[in-house]
């Protein structure tokens, strides 16, 4: 039950609402306009809303991509610009004296290099995740959709997809394996046929089977290993490299991999010599070391597009295209596969065009010390001395 006082303000209300309508004309009427423009109202505020977040977003990409921002908006932008300890080569080589590479221990690495940070024997170890290592970007490692036109814009058209060897072209084609294939069988079929009517009775036949065996060998050594094959084939082409100018180009490749992943903060899983004596080097795709009983994180996939696509991009820099970038590739592919978030054939593409760009900024803004790198692995240098190479600031 209501008191009176409760009864007496319904009647005061309805009273003073009953003159609005008599004033305004009809009551059903001036209610709907009130409603309408009510509504209008709060769509204004949900499509400033809507230009506010879009302009934030606008603006933290244009970060990303190393673009001056001008905004009206004030924000509070945290410096990038990190104090990188003066280091000699030898007071670095004395604080990496106790670590053992050659483990492939991840946590002892991480957990060795993070205290040399701490302590300012080191500065440029995981640099990537904390400032722009000298490149235009704050946030270097911070992805963002890439089209081929834009990645070929912003390298100054170095790194397109025919220039990393995803365009469908190399030395040697499918086209050349048939042919060659096409050859051995036709060559071999005449070699037969020559050698029974030409040859004695007691050695035709012979050079006849060992002929037919010809083919079954080259399709042999094709499905196990056609790297062999491919090699024959680009020797006969004539577009087999000189022995010097392929070292150059592992160095660079491999160098451009040390690079990103040291400053990335990736610890090393593996740094071996190849058939031409140059060091290769692997690293695990995160700071945990073996990931095959966990997926990776966005971050992590980021980190590794950078890292896999820095080989090729140090190669394009020299040559002009870049050779040794398949194993890479598939590598990749692999990982973002195991990615905890799902990375449909669109979003692929974006991160490996954007880890090549990625690539050629760090690599770019630091060409100095990636000089010094190649130099140090064409001198067959070891893990520390890469190290030595990036990090000091004096030579000796």
């Amino acid at each position: 039950m209501m008191n009176t006082k409760e009864i007496n303000l319904r009647r005061k209300t309805s009273t003073a609402f009953n003159k609005y309508l008599s004033c305004n004309g009809s009551g059903n009427g001036s209610v709907k306009t009130v409603m309408h423009m009510v509504a209008e109202q709060d769509e204004i505020a949900k499509l400033r809303a809507a230009a506010a977040k879009a302009r934030e977003e606008a603006r933290q990409l244009e970060e990303a991509m190393g673009k001056n921002v001008d905004d009206s908006v004030t924000t509070t932008t945290p410096s990038t610009k990190t104090s990188i300890p003066v280091l000699s080569a030898e007071s670095i080589r004395e604080s990496l004296s106790s670590i053992n590479f050659e483990t492939g221990n991840a946590e002892m690495q991480v957990s060795a290099l993070d205290s040399l940070v701490t302590g300012s024997k080191l500065g440029l170890w995981k640099a990537a995740l904390t400032s722009s290592v000298n490149t235009n970007s704050p946030s270097p490692l911070r992805p963002y959709p890439v089209s081929l036109g834009f990645l070929e814009q912003r390298t100054a058209g170095k790194i397109t997809a025919k220039s990393l060897g995803i365009g469908g072209e190399s030395d040697v084609s499918l086209d050349d394996f048939k042919y060659a294939t096409l050859g051995v069988v036709l060559g071999s079929s005449i070699l037969g046929v020559l050698a029974l009517a030409f040859l004695p009775p007691n050695i035709g036949p012979t050079i006849c089977y060992i002929a037919a065996l010809v083919p079954i060998v080259f399709l042999g050594i094709g499905s196990s290993a056609p790297g062999i094959i491919a090699g024959a084939i680009a020797s006969l082409k004539g577009t087999k490299e000189e022995k010097s100018e392929q070292e150059d180009r592992v160095c660079r490749h491999e160098a451009g991999h040390f690079l990103c992943g040291y400053l990335c903060g990736l610890p090393i899983k593996g740094y071996s010599t190849n058939d031409l004596g140059v060091s290769c080097v692997e690293f695990y795709p995160s700071t945990d070391g073996d990931m095959s009983k966990r997926e990776l994180s966005s971050e992590e996939i980021a980190i590794m597009s950078v890292v896999a696509m820095s080989g090729s991009v140090a190669e394009v820099l020299k040559f002009g295209v870049a050779k040794g970038g398949a194993n890479d590739l598939l590598e990749l592919d692999g990982l973002m596969r195991r990615s905890s978030e799902f990375i449909g054939a669109q979003k692929q593409q974006d991160l490996t065009r954007w880890g090549a760009l990625a690539a050629y900024n760090i690599i770019n803004a630091n060409n100095d010390k990636f000089e010094k790198l190649v130099n140090a692995f064409k001198e067959r240098k070891s893990v520390s001395e890469c190290i030595v190479a990036i990090e000091a600031s004096t030579t000796s």
